[in-house]
């Protein structure tokens, strides 16, 4: 088995022919699974064509309120909605209710 350094991971990956891939495809994933591997890159003809990778489990991480802390909300946040809101439908500030 080859190895193709793979710059987006910034670490070399191991190769695999798709005839291989084929013969071996259950061990592949075991190795995946296990963790004894990332990813394979799969070839034809010695040229890469495909990965190989295991999903992995879906994250729970909590998406609400992660950067809390990281920044402030002025108080005056809505104050131009509805200009915005004007220009965006092609009317100019004049068509706004705030003018």
């Amino acid at each position: 088995m080859m190895t193709r350094y793979n710059p987006e991971i910034g670490r070399a990956m191991p190769e695999v022919t798709l005839f291989d891939a084929k013969t071996h495809l259950s061990k592949l994933v075991e190795d995946l699974l296990a963790g004894n591997a990332v990813e394979y890159v799969l070839t034809r003809h010695g040229k890469p064509v495909a990965r190989l990778s295991a999903l992995g489990e879906k994250s729970v991480e909590r998406r609400i309120g992660l950067a809390k802390g990281e920044f402030e909300v002025p108080e005056d946040i809505d104050a131009a909605n509805r200009l915005i809101h004007a220009a965006l439908e092609g009317q100019g500030p004049e068509h706004s209710e705030e003018h």
